[in-house]
């Protein structure tokens, strides 16, 4: 081990210590991210990507509830990097968030260390590559999360479990697409691929083997830029179980829309003949159908493929929107399962607490200066030259200003801002996505899980909250909006700290659909939030004040250390690329 590996993991050991704490087991991972050439597409066509630790997508990252996991990331691209974690609520803990709104980038050639504790949550989520579009070439990966052994699960262990990455794909290298989108809006992906793979029934698919009269888990996340999926397999029914950290009602579908940023986990059992059958992966709402397929194989399968890909069963035609809407109302909490913790998640009445504030926040797409910007409630997000957590903490001024988003649709021209709005701590509110646009758009809200309580068509109104669901509404930290309609959400601000909310359409998002929920408490106090790290970056104008004091390491009992510690892991031999091409 080099000294430079040996000083970043007894760095490691020393936040471990200073912030976890002992009765929570931890899980070490190494990670080094890198440029490579592979085939997602064709075996005529490498494209550059982003590998970890040589692998693409990245590799999994299990864990229990309030399992501590310590990440140290090398980053040997030639520009800066950061990871996000989608749908991992940081409690108490935006430092860690991996946005540039939180945390200075990690430079090439340097490394940083992620402390994330995973306290009190379940469920599937991923990650990402958060800056510079690097998402359009790779670096994303899916996180699980297991209930602790004492805590009930509502459906037996399955016979595997397996993560399954969707998303759509261009074979432009990501410079080239930030190159379009100084001027111009994003062209249509080329491709689907699933766990990396376009998986095209004519070999290089992608395989699940199952043993006939088990269920399976599969765990799906849409880790793509644009496009709403549509996933099935051939024959085969799909129970939902969980979405991003929630327990569902157990009910069936043949098909299930994902849209971007979203998770889903469902029971696939292997009831059929023993052949092999396709999953199925379309793109929705979209004058271009793309399409990926997987095989879902049989272990005593004679190698017959059970037909040809058919359509969605039951839409008539990819713009459907009634099929889509419909399915997600049916998405509902099981009320009567534990949670994170014992206790049943329909303990929590969320229909019964008073709404402290409403915000309605409503999508727009225009020129600004000649280039190509969207907004929200007409503020085009532009990011300043210091991350605003930072720059809050060390009371910065001039680089942001709270209340530069208004709560409501302004009737104004777009314009460009730093758009950072104000709350308080412990509020609890409603905040109505707004979309007046012909495509359908998702939405994530870092640091939180909350309740879909209503969506529907036409215009939003007061009216509208006597059918939103107050009793078992799904809890989730991304969701959809479907053309000119409208979604409705319950949030408890009950987590300090800088968060992101943003349109999940990266294009959207990386031209201004986003703005940033300060969340404060005037107590300041570290039950509410955690101090700075210590091993914090600094840059932009923080760079002048005095780095966070080193720590000073009483000696503790070692904290349980997990089963499974993770380090570099084998992968297949690619091909390595020093530098994008421009």
């Amino acid at each position: 081990m080099s000294s430079l590996r040996l000083a970043t993991v007894l760095l490691s050991v020393v936040l471990l210590f200073a912030f976890v704490n002992a009765e929570d087991p931890y899980r070490f991972f190494e990670w080094n991210v890198t440029y490579g050439a592979i085939y997602p597409v064709s075996s005529a066509f490498p494209q550059q990507v982003i590998l970890i630790n040589s692998q693409f997508p990245g590799p999994d990252i299990h864990a229990v509830t309030n399992d501590n996991l310590i990440i140290n990331v090398f980053n040997n691209l030639d520009e800066p990097f950061l990871f996000s974690w989608n749908g991992v609520m940081q409690r108490r803990n935006s430092w860690q968030d991996g946005v540039y709104g939180t945390n200075c980038p990690i430079l090439p050639g340097q490394n940083w260390t992620y402390t994330i504790q995973v306290k009190d949550q379940i469920g599937s989520f991923f990650y990402y590559p958060s800056l510079s579009f690097h998402k359009a070439a790779g670096g994303f990966g899916g996180i699980r999360i297991l209930s602790r052994p004492r805590i009930p699960v509502p459906f037996p262990d399955p016979a595997g479990d397996h993560t399954v990455l969707i998303g759509d794909w261009y074979n432009l290298n990501h410079t080239r697409l930030r190159t379009i989108l100084e001027s111009k809006k994003a062209p249509f992906p080329s491709d689907v691929l699933i766990n990396g793979k376009k998986s095209t029934p004519v070999g290089n698919a992608v395989t699940y083997t199952v043993q006939q009269g088990k269920t399976y888990r599969f765990r799906i996340s849409n880790v793509g830029l644009q496009n709403s999926l549509n996933i099935r397999i051939q024959n085969h029914t799909m129970t939902l179980v969980e979405v991003e950290g929630t327990h569902t009602v157990q009910t069936n579908y043949t098909s299930l829309d994902i849209h971007v940023g979203q998770s889903y986990s469902v029971l696939v059992t292997a009831d059929q003949l023993p052949r092999d059958y396709y999953m199925v992966v379309t793109t929705r709402f979209s004058t271009i159908r793309l399409e990926a397929t997987a095989l879902f194989s049989y272990s005593n399968s004679n190698g017959q493929i059970a037909g040809p890909v058919a359509p969605v069963p039951g839409v008539p035609d990819n713009y459907d929107i009634g099929f889509s809407l419909k399915q997600a109302l049916s998405i509902r909490t099981n009320l009567t399962a534990s949670g994170p913790r014992p206790n049943p998640q329909g303990s929590y009445h969320y229909g019964l607490i008073k709404l402290a504030r409403t915000i309605r926040l409503s999508s727009s797409a225009a020129q600004v200066n000649g280039k190509q910007r969207y907004a929200i409630n007409s503020v085009s997000f532009v990011p300043a030259d210091t991350p605003l957590k930072i720059a809050d903490h060390f009371k910065i001024p001039g680089v942001f200003t709270l209340g530069s988003i208004p709560d409501s649709p302004s009737g104004r021209s777009m314009y460009l801002d730093t758009s950072v709005m104000a709350a308080d701590f412990r509020d609890f509110v409603e905040i109505i996505f707004e979309n007046p646009e012909n495509m359908v758009q998702s939405y994530h809200v870092a640091g939180y899980s909350f309740f879909v309580v209503g969506m529907d068509g036409g215009v939003w109104s007061e009216s509208k909250r006597e059918r939103y669901n107050l009793a078992d509404a799904v809890a989730r930290c991304t969701i959809q909006v479907y053309p000119q309609s409208w979604t409705a959400i319950y949030v408890p601000l009950d987590n300090v700290g800088m968060w992101n909310i943003r349109s999940e359409f990266w294009a959207r998002q990386y031209l201004g659909q986003q703005f940033y929920l300060r969340v404060y408490s005037p107590v300041e106090s570290v039950r509410d939030e955690k101090v700075i790290p210590p091993n914090a970056l600094l840059c932009g104008r923080a760079t002048v004040y005095a780095p966070p004091p080193p720590l000073v390491v009483a000696p503790v009992v070692p904290p349980a250390v997990a089963p499974v510690v993770s380090s570099i892991s084998a992968a297949p031999t690619v091909a390595p690329v020093a530098s994008p091409p421009r």
